[in-house]
């Protein structure tokens, strides 16, 4: 499974590249207007920080305002794709969009039947908000198993990319359910990289090795 960040913050950005984990980044306009700074100089920088996707998001509803948003967005890096929401006209702006051979992202979705007809109008990704499911007591994982299995029914070339990552669990569910990509916020993909029985054995292997006379720990000696 690809991990993309979600965020706009580009010092974390900087921050996981360096760690070698993350593939891609997403962001949303709640997220740029988080950051204050202006929309185009966000994403640019991004862009040139991560070698891989990024997701900037249309502000619009209407179909033409969106596909005129869409082909500004992409022009802005070849690694642009264009985060479109699940409406009616955002499923038209997808399809031309995607005959013009601009990758989109078709976001918040939260059906299988929306994440079918994303596929066959061409998106590229589709993001299915896993965590704003559970907080409705529907299974997002079991989402993305019936989006998986349609795709997989009829040979879809659409990405299943699991979105609202509020914590670990989703997270670890969206790898289990098959999703191809998560897009993970920076506190939590903090916390996948912990665990306390990490952290105590750590202490225990240190303890031990301070009791190893000081002439025999020279490990690191020149």
């Amino acid at each position: 499974m690809e991990i993309f960040l979600d965020t706009a913050n580009v010092d974390d950005i900087k921050r996981f590249a360096r760690i070698g984990i993350i593939e891609g980044v997403t962001t949303n306009p709640a997220l740029i207007a988080k950051e204050g700074r202006n929309f185009m100089h966000v994403v640019e920088e991004i862009c040139t920080i991560i070698d891989g996707p990024v997701s900037a998001e249309v502000i619009s509803t209407d179909a033409d305002k969106m596909i005129q948003e869409g082909r500004m967005i992409a022009g802005i890096h070849e690694n642009i794709v264009v985060k479109i929401p699940a409406i009616p006209a955002g499923f038209e702006a997808v399809y031309t969009l995607a005959q013009e051979r601009i990758k989109t992202n078709l976001t918040i979705i939260y059906t299988s039947n929306q994440a079918l007809l994303g596929a066959k109008v061409g998106a590229t990704y589709v993001s299915p908000f896993v965590g704003r499911l559970d907080a409705t007591s529907t299974n997002g994982a079991d989402l993305i198993k019936e989006i998986s299995q349609i795709y997989n029914n009829y040979d879809f070339k659409t990405k299943i990319l699991a979105a609202s990552m509020r914590n670990v669990v989703y997270a670890k569910h969206a790898a289990l359910a098959g999703a191809h990509v998560a897009t993970i916020p920076p506190e939590v993909l903090d916390e996948m990289m912990k665990s306390e029985l990490t952290d105590l054995g750590l202490a225990g292997f240190l303890k031990d090795w301070e009791t190893l006379p000081e002439e025999k720990r020279q490990y690191f000696a020149h």
